[in-house]
């Protein structure tokens, strides 16, 4: 199983994370919360990339990618392990749609 070590947290492919990230609008500066699981981890070094995947509104599937080493990146939360995930890159969830895309 693929993992990497983002901020003291230890993520592998499946879990389900919570990305608090600085977004900069303007003169003002806010942190966003993106919650969903991590598809893909690639890269290696300084490229490291995580791909996270959730389902937003009207059942439209939304991915950010993030650098592992941006500063943009405030905190990771890992709110569930991934149980059983035998792929390093899950990105046939793309296909499925309810429940089924963001149940590992």
């Amino acid at each position: 199983m693929i993992s990497l070590e983002v901020k003291g947290k230890l993520i592998h492919v499946g879990d389900t994370i919570r990305v608090h990230s600085t977004v900069i609008e303007g003169n003002k500066q806010r942190i966003q919360i993106f919650e969903g699981i991590v598809i893909s981890l690639h890269g290696r070094g300084e490229n490291r990339m995580m791909t996270v995947r959730r389902i937003g509104a009207g059942g439209l599937g939304i991915e950010r990618i993030w650098p592992v080493n941006s500063n943009l990146i405030v905190k990771i939360e890992v709110k569930k392990k991934a149980v059983h995930v035998r792929r390093s890159k899950l990105y046939f969830l793309r296909e499925l749609t309810g429940k089924q895309a963001s149940s590992i």
